[in-house]
């Protein structure tokens, strides 16, 4: 899923769920931010690997952008005493599952892979 249904959904569930303060930096942090920390970290695993050469498929996806990131975001929500982190994340990753391209939930304690939901449907057409 591109940036901008990132943006979108979590701009609609800050006004829709009245946040106010820390709670919105947290919203916006882990329903859009996450792909600003990801995919940097990624390009530069792609360009040690590739350097400019193009690689069709490449997995650009982390660990942070996988539903197993729920098992340090939902202690931390529960720390910082707010459900937003955990809320706002999930929205981000069911939004990526949404179009198809691979994906790999519990990576990197798996290698299990998946299309998503909507297989007929990917961003990276």
């Amino acid at each position: 899923m591109t940036i901008l249904p990132h943006l979108l959904l979590t701009t609609v569930g800050v006004q829709a769920l009245g946040l106010e303060g820390k709670d919105i930096a947290l919203a916006y942090g882990f329903g859009y931010g996450i792909d600003l920390v990801d995919h940097p970290i990624k390009l530069a695993l792609y360009l040690r690997k590739n350097g400019r050469k193009n690689e069709k498929n490449y997995h650009w996806r982390t660990p942070l952008q996988e539903p197993v990131a729920l098992c340090w975001i939902v202690p931390l929500s529960l720390y910082l005493g707010t459900p937003v982190p955990a809320l706002f994340f999930a929205s981000h990753f069911l939004l990526d599952y949404l179009v198809g391209y691979e994906k790999r939930p519990w990576y990197p304690f798996s290698t299990y892979s998946t299309e998503g939901f909507l297989t007929r449907f990917s961003d990276g057409a």
